[in-house]
């Protein structure tokens, strides 16, 4: 039997989140959990440039 990827073949589920730097809302392809912080495009990106 071939692996199917668990039928994610469509359009990514975006669930709506507030960002927990800017406090814009945003969309996220992931389910938010309460415990790790969301960041929005531009946040995750500093965030991301500002560690190396």
């Amino acid at each position: 039997m071939a692996y199917q990827g668990g039928g994610f073949g469509g359009p990514r589920e975006m669930h709506k989140a507030v960002c927990s730097e800017c406090k814009k809302e945003c969309e996220v392809p992931f389910k938010p959990r309460e415990d790790r912080p969301i960041y929005c495009k531009d946040c995750y990106s500093k965030r991301k440039n500002e560690g190396r």
